[in-house]
C-alpha cells in the first residue's frame, strides 16, 4: 500500500477544517491493512466518516481510513438476526439495510453520521437507544501485533459516549466489523425526545420501524445542521452526570432545569444543551465559528474557521457552563 504525502483532509472530516496528515492511505480489507508498514515511532489514526472528530493540528503521522464494507448475515434464533457489517459501512444505509428487512433495533439512530465502525467505539444513542443495546461483539485488529482479536460487549466496556477504544485502546486497534443482534420482533421506543409528537404530526396509524426512523429523520433534520451545508459534529458535548442531591439543589436554584435518571445508577443525567441554551450560547458567533441557533449542544463553523477557533470556543462554553452551574461539561467530540 502507498501513502500519499501531505494529504489533504478538508473532505474527510464533518467541520471541514483546513487540515492534513503527513501520510494517507484508505484500506478496503483486513489483507491490506496488515500490509501498511508503519513507523512505530509515528502516531496513527484510524479514520471513519469523519463525523465526530475535531482536528486543531495537521496530522503529523499516518491516517488511515477504514473502508472495509460488507453486511452479511452470520446466524438467527427464534428472536434475533445476527448482522456483521464491515466497518467502513454507512451507518444511516445501514439503519435503511435493516428497514428494509425489516431487521429492528437500530429505527431510533437514523440519520447518524459516519462509518459502523465508529458505533461501539462511541457507544452513539440517540432516542433512547444505544449501540450496546443491540451490540453482539466486533473484530478489530492490533496495528502493532498485527493479530485480530474479538470483543464481546463486556470487553468493550461501553460507557456513555465511551468503550476502551476511546480510553486504553485509542489509536491501538482498527475495527474492522460489528456484529449486531437485531429483532425480528420490533420493540418500539417512541418515549424518547419528540417522537411521539412527531408521529401524530406525521399521521401515523400503525407503528413501524419505518415510521419512527422516519420521525428521527425528520427531528433532526429540524434540529441539526447538515454538515454538507455547515460544519459541524454534531453534539459537541455530553449531557453531565449529577449526584441526586446536586440535582435538587440545581433544581432549587435553577427551576427550570432538565434533568432525567441515568440508566443503572443513582445519578441525574442533565441536559447541556439547555444549560448552553439558557446561558445565553445558542446562536452565538465570533467570527467564522458559533453555537448553532436552533441546538445549543452544536458548534459551527461558517466556512473558514480554524480548529483550534473552535476548541476555544468549547473551552469558553464549558468555562461559563461551570461558572455558573458548578457543572463541568464534557467534550463528546475527539479532539486531535
Amino acid at each position: 500500500m502507498q501513502f500519499q504525502e501531505n494529504f489533504d483532509l478538508t473532505p474527510y472530516n464533518s467541520f471541514g477544517i483546513r487540515t492534513s496528515a503527513r501520510y494517507y492511505t484508505n484500506i478496503s480489507s483486513v489483507t491490506e491493512l496488515s500490509r501498511l508498514d508503519l513507523d512505530k515511532d509515528l502516531p496513527q489514526l484510524i479514520l471513519g466518516g469523519g463525523s465526530n472528530l475535531l482536528f486543531t493540528k495537521n496530522f503529523n503521522g499516518y491516517v488511515i481510513r477504514n473502508e472495509i464494507k460488507g453486511i452479511e448475515k452470520t446466524g438467527e434464533d427464534d428472536d434475533h438476526i445476527f448482522l456483521r457489517v464491515g466497518a467502513g459501512e454507512n451507518w444511516h444505509g445501514l439503519v435503511e439495510y435493516c428497514i428494509d428487512h425489516n431487521y429492528a433495533g437500530i429505527e431510533n439512530l437514523a440519520l447518524i453520521p459516519g462509518f459502523t465502525g465508529a458505533s461501539p467505539m462511541q457507544n452513539i444513542g440517540a432516542y433512547g437507544v444505544e449501540i450496546k443495546d443491540v451490540f453482539h461483539r466486533l473484530e478489530a485488529y492490533h496495528l502493532k501485533e498485527k493479530t485480530i482479536q474479538s470483543f464481546s460487549a463486556t470487553e468493550c466496556e461501553f460507557g456513555y459516549r465511551e468503550s476502551v477504544f476511546k480510553g486504553k485502546y485509542k489509536g491501538v486497534f482498527a475495527i474492522t466489523n460489528v456484529e449486531l443482534r437485531l429483532n425480528k420482533k420490533p420493540v418500539f421506543n417512541t418515549q424518547y425526545g419528540a417522537i411521539e409528537q412527531e408521529l401524530e404530526r406525521m399521521e401515523v396509524k400503525e407503528l413501524s420501524i419505518r415510521a419512527i426512523a422516519d420521525a428521527v429523520i425528520n427531528i433532526r433534520r429540524s434540529k441539526l445542521p447538515d454538515p454538507a451545508v455547515i460544519g459541524n459534529a454534531g453534539s459537541f458535548f455530553k449531557n453531565p452526570e449529577v449526584s441526586l442531591d446536586e440535582y435538587t439543589r440545581l433544581q432549587h436554584e435553577f427551576p427550570g432545569i432538565v434533568g432525567y435518571p441515568a440508566a443503572g445508577r443513582d445519578k441525574i443525567k442533565l441536559a447541556a444543551g439547555w444549560m448552553i441554551e439558557n446561558t445565553g450560547w445558542k446562536g452565538y458567533r465570533e467570527g467564522e465559528v458559533g453555537v448553532h441557533d436552533r441546538q445549543a449542544l452544536v458548534l459551527v463553523n461558517y466556512g473558514n474557521a480554524d480548529g483550534k477557533d473552535i476548541y476555544e470556543l468549547s473551552t469558553k462554553v464549558v468555562d461559563s457552563i461551570r461558572g455558573r452551574y458548578g457543572v463541568e461539561l464534557e467534550r463528546e467530540v475527539n479532539i486531535i
